[in-house]
């Protein structure tokens, strides 16, 4: 394929209730148009559409599934109103976000049949996730028939763990046969964010020591030293670490044989409560698991909103406090991710807790950083200063996506 042709990419981000779509033109990375269906599946569903230096359209709307919502994206992108395009024959690439890829897939992919395969085959470790990724494959590969498809994977960032982190204390026949290892996920995210914070601190990255907290409906925290991971709170599966959205994180795996014996819950069951039933949804007593609503019942005195926003600084912190030691120290702990750069009630449970390796908490600052800015929300003084830089995994899809095709071509 010849680079020349290579322009308009674009780039698909499904999350485990939402679809980000974004359209660059790469030969200046400029975004022409972006937009994102919100709570899939809820009747509080809605959708943002944005052509560049244009006001946004809002909407809500009903869109049950990530494929509805892919076709609602086609749509705008071509509406002779709101569109960028005249056709989708003019989309020269499409980048995909998949969160799994096993040990398999080190680094982005031209998908084929085989690709396709080793997507499904690692679907029971991101169930809520790599269905849905590809079926956005399966449907673009229908409606853009001439395009090629190219696979950006989230565990591809964390191929450098070393195998003493990445290994579990299990009988080793588990990994050698069954590869049951920490996997890790938000690699998109977490390579755009260590570079961004190299040079906000204005430090080359292979010099840096960064702890990055990537919170969202999903959320993880990585150690990456010199732009490479270390580790990370995601396991196996994305059910591990912190707690999410609908997911438990870290809990005793003694309890899913509880569940069984005691609850009389089946696999299935146990499952559906551990990944959709759980986390601040399950916990948080406001019927949701978004982090704008536990906010506001916690600040309206809702106990059980309360003792779940301190689980959730609880937790962070004790992972945060244990990458610090591993990595011998920290220039800074970034926040970044949907909640991690808006949500400053999120912050400030998390980083009041972090006066031992020196971060201490400045209630202005973080009460200013949101919506898009960079900046840092931590005292004047702290020897560990906390900072947010809002990440950008469509922009580093498509650079993956062009380097994938120009290195094929």
């Amino acid at each position: 394929m010849s680079t020349n042709a290579l322009d308009n990419i674009l780039v698909i981000n499904s999350g485990s209730s939402s679809l980000k779509f974004m359209l660059f033109s790469m030969a200046t990375e400029t975004m022409l148009a972006k937009g994102v269906v919100e709570r899939i599946g809820s009747p509080k569903c809605t959708f943002t559409y944005q052509r560049a230096g244009e006001p946004k359209i809002e909407r809500g709307l009903r869109a049950e599934n990530h494929s509805k919502a892919l076709a609602l994206a086609c749509r705008m992108l071509i509406d002779p109103a709101a569109g960028v395009m005249q056709a989708l024959s003019e989309v020269d690439a499409i980048g995909h976000r998949v969160v799994h890829g096993g040990e398999n897939f080190s680094a982005a992919v031209v998908v084929d049949e085989t690709v396709k395969a080793g997507i499904r085959e690692c679907s029971a470790l991101a169930p809520l996730h790599n269905p849905a990724n590809l079926g956005g494959i399966i449907a673009c590969e229908t409606v853009f028939p001439d395009t090629p498809n190219i696979a950006v994977f989230d565990t591809a960032f964390h191929h450098t763990i070393p195998r003493h982190a990445f290994l579990y204390a299990l009988p080793s026949a588990c990994y050698e046969k069954l590869h049951i290892r920490k996997y890790g996920f938000h690699g998109t995210s977490y390579q755009f964010v260590s570079a961004a914070a190299a040079k906000y601190i204005g430090k080359p990255l292979e010099q840096t020591k960064l702890i990055i907290c990537h919170l969202g409906n999903g959320s993880s925290i990585a150690a990456v030293d010199g732009g490479r991971s270390l580790d990370t709170t995601m396991g196996m599966t994305p059910l591990a670490g912190l707690i999410m959205g609908s997911r438990s994180g870290d809990i005793d795996p003694a309890v899913v044989l509880y569940l069984a014996r005691e609850g009389k819950l089946t696999l299935d069951e146990i499952d559906t409560l551990l990944n959709k039933q759980s986390g601040l949804l399950g916990c948080g007593g406001t019927g949701s698991g978004d982090m704008r609503e536990l906010v506001a019942a916690a600040a309206a005195g809702k106990a059980s909103a309360v003792t779940t926003l301190n689980m959730v600084g609880h937790r962070a912190a004790l992972y945060i406090g244990g990458y610090y030691t591993l990595l011998g120290g920290a220039d800074a702990i970034v926040f970044t991710g949907g909640i991690g750069e808006n949500s400053f009630p999120a912050r400030e449970a998390i980083i009041t807790r972090l006066a031992a390796i020196g971060c201490r908490y400045d209630a202005a600052r973080n009460q200013e950083i949101n919506f898009g800015k960079a900046g840092t929300i931590s005292a004047d003084g702290s020897t560990t200063p906390a900072l947010v830089i809002p990440t950008n995994e469509e922009l580093m899809i498509a650079r993956e996506t062009f380097a994938t095709l120009s290195g094929a071509s």
